[in-house]
């Protein structure tokens, strides 16, 4: 199977492999080169919790929070 580059870049992926690949739209894809050949592959999905986990940053530990939310302050 053969795909034209784009002048912006881009390439159809034929629908035959998108459809044998499970590769639907908005399917993240990496790509990296391998013996001077280019290698897609479909990137891990990312867990929604873990990408978020940590970014909050507290000025008092957690437990004191959850006192002060039961009244126990």
């Amino acid at each position: 199977m053969k795909a034209v580059v784009a002048d912006r870049g881009q390439v159809t992926i034929p629908k035959a492999l998108r459809d044998r690949l499970g590769i639907a739209p908005r399917t993240v894809l990496e790509f990296h080169e391998e013996n001077g050949r280019l290698v897609a592959c479909k990137a891990p999905q990312e867990d929604p919790v873990t990408r978020v986990l940590g970014c909050l940053e507290l000025d008092r530990p957690t437990d004191e929070i959850l006192a002060d939310l039961r009244g126990e302050a």
